[in-house]
């Protein structure tokens, strides 16, 4: 990929803006709340950084996707939630504070896993000799461009929450911009094999797709956690956070590669859709199993 002013400025600068973004809905409140329900942290936090990856990998084998598309969809796995994962759900009415924890410990411990699991990942794909080592200077990177503006907005909220307030909404439309921007502008470099690429990859992204929300839903529930947190885990794993996973493939500083970055635009257009409808059946299971007992009870 030819080195231009979208990869070494534009992404960048929406990825910094982005993460700003998530910093300024922030508090040190949100990472202490793991000690109100650490059962409920730990098992969104297994589901998403142990068991997402492994049914990741899985379905790229299984799916038989090349080298590099498989390696863009284990990006994508490792990738944290997405933020837009809150407002998900709370439509599905799911416990939203449990959401923001998990945001908030996955972007921190993301600086870490994120590089471990794309290094392996190179390795196994597409060869020893094409693998980058888990440099400092790679892991130095990630928490610069990831953590840094996490941690300036969080210092907004913290010291300033009315100039934190008055960012917040603009700050929230131009990530908007930027996801729709960066995802537009990945598909319009790739127009001519765009098609083929959907073909190839987008049984697979679905599949992961689809294979995240039912994981995030179900675990939690045979792990006797309650059906507004399972709603939650499931939305957190199932909106990944695709602009971050783009911006990494083709940024120069990192994996600059254009082909890995299809995988991610494939997922942060279809996900929406997705999200949409299993909220939409979860409610409808909640109001169902609401019913039941009092139709229960009336008739008795």
């Amino acid at each position: 990929m030819e080195t231009s002013i979208l990869t070494t400025v534009f992404l960048p600068v929406a990825l910094g803006i982005i993460m700003l973004g998530l910093g300024l809905s922030l508090t040190v409140a949100d990472f202490t709340r793991v000690l109100t329900f650490p059962r409920a942290v730990l098992v969104g936090l297994v589901c998403q950084m142990v068991l997402l990856p492994g049914v990741c990998f899985a379905i790229a084998k299984l799916s038989g996707l090349s080298p590099e598309l498989a390696v863009g969809l284990m990006l994508l796995a490792a990738s944290p939630g997405g933020v837009t994962s809150n407002l998900y759900s709370h439509l599905a009415k799911g416990d939203v504070a449990l959401n923001i924890t998990l945001t908030a410990i996955n972007s921190v411990l993301t600086v870490v896993t994120l590089p471990l699991i794309v290094n392996l990942s190179l390795e196994h794909f597409l060869g020893e000799s094409r693998a980058i080592p888990l440099q400092f200077s790679k892991v130095a990177q990630v928490f610069v461009v990831v953590l840094g503006p996490v941690a300036l907005g969080m210092v907004l909220n913290k010291k300033w929450p009315r100039v934190s307030e008055r960012l917040t909404k603009p700050v929230k439309v131009l990530s908007a911009l930027f996801l729709v921007l960066v995802v537009a502008s990945t598909v319009f470099n790739e127009r001519a094999v765009m098609g083929t690429y959907f073909r190839q990859v987008g049984v697979a992204v679905l599949a992961f797709n689809v294979a995240s929300m039912l994981v995030g839903y179900f675990v939690p529930q045979l792990l006797r956690l309650s059906q507004q947190q399972a709603i939650a885990i499931g939305m957190e794993i199932g909106i990944h956070n695709g602009t971050l996973a783009i911006a990494i493939a083709y940024s120069p500083l990192m994996l600059n590669n254009s082909t890995m970055a299809i995988p991610p635009a494939v997922y942060s257009i279809l996900m929406f859709f997705t999200a949409a409808l299993f909220g939409y059946v979860v409610n409808a299971l909640q109001r169902s199993s609401a019913v039941a007992p009092s139709t229960t009870a009336s008739r008795s």
